[in-house]
């Protein structure tokens, strides 16, 4: 059996081993160890996780899983002869490991009986579209610790002494400074409010005439370029927001449960 690693077989194997015996019976056992059956549903439980990640029902993968089986078993036995089933954190843990099955196959099946209606998406959509709303700015800024160290750089970049690239490499902005002071594009609500209200109000290639103070000192502000936003086409967001919603509507349904529930 060489189409699989080992590994990949035992770490579905711990993960649906615990819960297995919750699932009905199949007909027939694929060994026994030390006189104990593994049943054919423990095989299956396996296999099934397997072909859901790409993997081919194939007589090697199944003899993979079996042996696998097989070496968990003889290992469950002698932490069952070494009395380990009997401590109280042990049974803890597994109780546990069994709860965590079964929420995990309800919330599964939740889902499915569930699922995020077309209207539900377009509705998320529109609200996404809402919050594309305005225009985003393609700005740069200088960022002096004084006011009349800014006050100079603007009187010098307006009579051409210095350029705005070699000035920008002064700016106390490490983010920007190598970069001419670039910002990239964002929209308002990015920046602290007195450097976005100074940004929306200049035109296209126009500077601040005065410094503008924020909370990280006086900047001097170009803007290079506004456009409207755009939002994402529905089809390049639906799979990732198909998920969201569906998280979504999981956790209200848990509240809804925890709400209803008597709890003492």
């Amino acid at each position: 059996m060489k189409t699989i690693s080992q590994r990949m077989i035992r770490l579905t194997a711990a993960s649906v081993f615990a819960g297995a015996f919750a699932l009905p019976l199949w007909a027939g056992d694929v060994a026994k160890v030390n006189g104990q059956a593994i049943p054919e549903s423990h095989l299956q439980a396996i296999l099934d996780k397997q072909i859901e990640q790409g993997q081919k029902d194939t007589p090697e993968l199944r003899e993979a899983i079996r042996e696998e089986l097989v070496r968990r078993v003889a290992i469950e036995q002698a932490a069952k002869k070494a009395g380990l089933d009997k401590d109280a954190k042990v049974q803890a843990e597994m109780a546990l490991a069994k709860q965590g099955v079964l929420l995990r196959h309800y919330l599964t099946q939740y889902m499915k009986d569930h699922p995020v209606t077309d209207a539900e998406l377009q509705a998320a959509y529109e609200k996404i579209k809402k919050a594309f709303a305005g225009n985003e700015y393609h700005v740069r800024h200088i960022l002096f610790e004084s006011e009349s160290a800014a006050k100079q750089a603007i009187a010098d970049l307006k009579s051409g002494k210095v350029k705005w690239e070699e000035l920008a490499k002064q700016s106390k902005d490490p983010g920007s400074r190598e970069k001419g002071g670039d910002l990239g594009w964002a929209t308002p609500e990015m920046f602290v409010k007195p450097f976005s209200d100074a940004m929306t109000q200049l035109k296209k290639g126009e500077m601040t005439e005065q410094p503008v103070k924020s909370e990280f000192g006086w900047h001097v502000i170009r803007l290079d370029d506004v456009r409207p936003q755009t939002p994402p086409a529905l089809e390049s967001i639906r799979e990732q927001l198909t998920q969201q919603l569906q998280q979504q509507k999981m956790e209200r349904h848990i509240e809804e449960l925890v709400a209803k529930a008597k709890v003492q």
